[in-house]
């Protein structure tokens, strides 16, 4: 079996009715980064670009969002740092084992200002939302993949259930060209 990521490998529970979140740990055995995320996610996604963290031998990420006002660092704030200051996401990454804990955007002009971007899987809980895509598919490439695998790795993730897209689903696209009319007046604020 292809394997992309330990989480979707071998399918994924819904999410729970009720849930409301939970902590993210970072990977150090002592004294780990935690970040509680005080609401369920959403647009989980398995995602293929080069910049999001991945666990070792993953050819994707998962990542999902949640209100920035929802996530708060509750340990272990000073080993976090900014991977690439000049990226449009700011991910907050721990220094000592790289994991990413969460990534924020600033540009108060971006279409998902206001969402934070979090890894789920660093959560013990269970109940979060569970993929629902898969994104940047074709990016996977530039990560070293080879391009006679992807015929594989599309037929794999519709397998799973993640319709693969080379950007992001036609719901986040919608809502990027609806901000972007807004600001533009193409579309009445």
């Amino acid at each position: 079996m292809l394997k992309l990521h330990p989480s979707i490998d071998n399918g994924f529970p819904p999410a729970s009715p009720d849930f409301q979140g939970g902590t993210l740990k970072c990977k150090c055995t002592t004294n780990p980064v935690t970040v509680r995320i005080d609401a369920q996610t959403a647009h989980n996604h398995a995602c293929g670009c080069t910049k999001c963290w991945k666990p070792n031998g993953a050819i994707f990420a998962q990542i999902a969002v949640v209100s920035r006002d929802k996530v708060n660092v509750t340990s272990g704030s000073e080993k976090l740092q900014i991977i690439d200051p000049s990226a449009t996401i700011q991910r907050y990454a721990c220094k000592d084992c790289g994991t990413h804990m969460y990534g924020r955007i600033e540009n108060t002009k971006h279409p998902f200002y206001g969402l934070d971007f979090v890894h789920t899987e660093l959560s013990d809980e269970t109940g979060w939302s569970p993929p629902q895509f898969a994104a940047f598919v074709s990016s996977v490439i530039e990560s070293g993949v080879s391009p006679d695998r992807m015929p594989d790795i599309r037929a794999r993730l519709t397998e799973l259930g993640l319709p693969p897209y080379d950007c992001l689903s036609p719901a986040l696209m919608d809502a990027i060209a609806t901000h972007i009319a807004k600001q533009s007046g193409a579309l009445p604020a």
